[in-house]
């Protein structure tokens, strides 16, 4: 196994914060793995953990089979590391950035041009424009460029599409699924739903603690109920109306309709509801069974 966490626990001295309750998971070699969660759910402490930035409280952690807090030096080598927040010198140009980190890895860009070729092509007509001034799309492909400079073995990725566009996400998970093709074993995390869908296994984390770990779709065969989708011309008024219902048991918003899952979902239960719409009086409506996406089984996992 590539990375192997266990028993791992964090607690933060001064907020007195329990990031980490005791988190364990393996990541064999050449995976893609996402980390799926939202703000302060303990992705980024699992991050630093593992790139040998913070130590835990107690458990251990190993990646490439050497412990992070006593092989740091060796581990640091091996791995690139693309934290969530741009970190790379914004007064030093585009190419300058990536030869320092070409340098401090004893490398140069001509010696790994063709792992970061596709990506970097696409920032080299500014390659002597300030990295401060290029737009979001551009640092990402520039800091993912400097992670993979000296052709890590791992890659660590740190929310890397949050604040860019939705076509520089796309072409970042592109980017991804190439560089997994390299033999390059990467791990992701990310707030956003659908791009759980993109990895070959994820593990779902709230409030420092694993909900569940499989492949998106193992995760999603999982779901336990029956789930439908609702909507009508009048959503605020139908979501109260849904949420006052004796027979439902959850109702959430996800796009231009409402999931809902009942307490009974008998054969007759999409009959009845059509009734019970009917007579509230909303128009325009519809109703329909439907497949339950990782948002879905994020929210029925979570502890009430």
């Amino acid at each position: 196994m590539d990375i192997i966490l266990q028993n791992i626990c964090k607690t933060y001295t001064k907020s007195g914060v329990e990031a980490l309750k005791d988190i364990s998971f393996e990541v064999p070699k050449g995976e893609l793995f996402g980390l799926i969660g939202p703000d302060g759910a303990g992705k980024t402490s699992i991050f630093r953990i593992l790139t040998t930035l913070l130590y835990p409280n107690s458990g251990k952690a190993t990646v490439l089979g050497l412990d992070t807090q006593t092989h740091f030096k060796t581990i640091r080598e091996k791995i690139g590391y693309m934290p969530g927040r741009f970190s790379l010198y914004q007064d030093l140009t585009v190419e300058e950035n990536l030869n320092f980190f070409a340098r401090l890895f004893n490398t140069t860009i001509a010696q790994n041009y063709e792992l970061i070729k596709d990506i970097y092509i696409q920032i080299e007509p500014f390659k002597n424009r300030p990295a401060g001034k290029l737009s979001g799309g551009m640092k990402q492909k520039l800091a993912l460029s400097c992670a993979l400079i000296h052709r890590p073995e791992i890659l660590f990725l740190d929310e890397p599409t949050t604040g860019v566009d939705a076509v520089s996400r796309k072409e970042f998970w592109h980017m991804l699924k190439r560089l997994k093709n390299e033999g390059i074993t990467i791990m992701v995390s990310t707030p956003y739903m659908d791009e759980a869908t993109l990895c070959e296994r994820i593990a779902l984390i709230q409030n420092g603690q694993i909900l569940s770990i499989d492949s998106p779709e193992g995760i999603q065969r999982q779901y336990p109920f029956r789930l439908f989708a609702v909507k009508s011309s009048n959503m605020s008024g139908l979501l109260r109306f849904l949420r006052a219902l004796k027979t439902v048991q959850s109702v959430f918003s996800f796009g231009e309709y409402h999931h809902v899952t009942f307490l009974n979902a008998n054969a007759s239960v999409v009959d009845e509801l059509k009734i019970d719409i009917k007579r509230a009086g909303f128009d325009q409506f519809e109703i329909k069974e439907t497949t339950p996406g990782i948002e879905d089984c994020f929210i029925q996992l979570m502890p009430s």
